[in-house]
Order: C-alpha cells, then structure tokens, then sequence
C-alpha cells in the first residue's frame, strides 16, 4: 500500500482525483486541508508526516486568488514560497516524494513560442513570483522532485472560469470576455490521472515537467466554446486586455510544451475541446 497525502484537500484538483481513487486499490490517499494541516507550520507539517508514514505528497495547497495577491503579498507567500519548502523539508526527511503543482504564470508571456521547461522564468505578477520562489525552494531542499506546471485548469468541481461562465449565461444577455490572452484549458481530471499515473507506475524520472491540454485558446475562445456546448444564446463579444483591467497582470502568451512529459510518460494528451465536453457531462451529472 503507497500512503499518499494530497494537501489542499478541498480544492477542485484534490476533488479530481479523489474521483479516480476508486480505480487504484494500491494508494491510501489523505486529504487535509488548513484545518487539518497548516502547511506554513514547519513543525505540524514534519508530525503529521512522522505519524502517518507518507510515501508521496502531492501538493495542491496554493494561494490562487490572482488578483488578491497584489494586496496580500505575504498571504501569497507565506502558502505558495513558505508553505512548499516546509513540505520538502519533510519530505526530505521522511523519503517522500513531493509532487508540486506550479503554474504557465512564472513566465511574463512575451514568447510567442510554445514554453518549455528550460525557458527562462519571469513573472509579472505578485501570484507568478510567489509560485516562483516556491519552485526554488523545493530545488533547493530536495534533488528528485516533480514540479508539474499547468495552465487554466477547471473541472466540475470548485471555483473556475468554466463554472462561473455557465452561471453568467444564465444572468445574463451579453457578456465580454478577453480575446488577447492565450493559453490553454486544462481538465483538472486530465491532471489528476498524470499525477497518480506517475505514483503507480513508480516514476523516478524526476523534474520539471508542463502538462496542460492539447491545443490553443483565448478567453474568447473557451467561453465560446462553453456556451456552444451547453446550447446558451448568450451575445459574447471579444475585447482586449486593456479594456478589461485588473491588479495582476496576466502573461499575454503561456501555451506550455508538453513533449517532454508525453515522451517521458508515454501518453497522449487530450484536447482541451474534448475533455471541456467530459467537463460538462459531469457538471450536468
């Protein structure tokens, strides 16, 4: 039996793959969230790893909240940058592996290639560089890790653009959505079945590694699709990013190159249209 630990247990990833945890009879998974594990509290974090043997922790506790870091700077820092060293501390420790999940927000967008791991890192945001600093200090604790960097993830579970546009198509007649920021959409599910797929197979390939789902979009264009899906009469209509304002900027490009993880993992990806279909099947579930 593999003691798995998923910290930021009420999150939609940790939700994602609580739902595949029935078809892996070899993890004994445990979830905490804050209430239960403080992961800014070096000293709960190296008991809780010490009672419960943890074979790997999969580290899906993050301060999310974009635009909100821009004013709680050492909120932001003190979950993704303190929060993600204590854990490698204890895993460290413990021999355990981490799993962190990072984010296309380390870099500043400028590219206008797809981004691989060895790109240089830059963000713009107070978000970005505490996501940053989180990822150096867990280089700096641990020498085998994996850092799995995403973009845009949404699923049927939590707080997420999918979600909120669904609600919105029932308030609304009309609505604008950013047309200038791409990237891609990514099935938190499609991620949660990476990461376990990594701990059953016994991966030790360790690093850096994007994985997002397959394709390109704007804002514009996952809405779209959204409201194309679900049959909404909504009016969408596109603006540009300086028409829509906000406290953190967001990289204008953060398509991720996945090669390496699919030649590593041996797996294909789908594409964002087709898992945002699945999405949908069991949002209406």
């Amino acid at each position: 039996m593999i003691n798995v630990l998923v910290t930021g247990g009420n999150g939609q990833l940790a939700h994602c793959i609580k739902d595949l945890e029935s078809l892996n009879t070899d993890l004994k998974i445990t979830y905490t969230d804050y209430q239960e594990l403080d992961i800014t509290d070096l000293t709960a974090v190296k008991a809780f790893f010490k009672n419960n043997n943890v074979d790997y922790c999969i580290n899906c506790a993050a301060y999310t909240a974009v635009d909100q870091a821009e004013k709680e700077p050492e909120k932001a820092s003190q979950i993704n940058v303190i929060g993600a060293k204590n854990l490698a501390v204890a895993c460290e420790e413990n021999k355990a592996t981490l799993i962190h999940i990072s984010t296309d927000f380390i870099f500043n967008g400028e590219k206008s290639s797809l981004y691989n791991e060895d790109d240089i890192t830059s963000p713009i945001s107070v978000y970005g560089e505490t996501k940053l600093n989180g990822e150096l200090q867990i280089q700096n604790v641990l020498n085998e890790y994996f850092i799995l960097r995403t973009s845009w993830l949404y699923s049927e579970h939590g707080n997420n653009f999918m979600k909120t546009m669904i609600k919105l198509s029932k308030e609304r007649d009309q609505l604008r959505v950013v047309s200038d920021q791409i990237g891609t959409p990514t099935y938190a599910t499609d991620l949660a079945s990476v990461i376990i797929n990594l701990i059953s197979t016994n991966n030790n390939q360790y690093g850096i590694y994007h994985y997002s789902n397959e394709g390109v979009a704007s804002w514009y264009d996952f809405a779209k699709a959204i409201f194309e899906e679900i049959g909404s009469k909504i009016e969408l209509l596109p603006i540009k990013t300086s028409e829509y304002p906000t406290p953190a900027k967001r990289p204008k490009f953060s398509v991720l190159d996945k090669s390496k993880i699919k030649s590593t993992l041996q797996i294909e990806i789908p594409h964002w249209r087709d898992s945002l279909r699945k999405a949908l099947l069991k949002y209406n579930e």
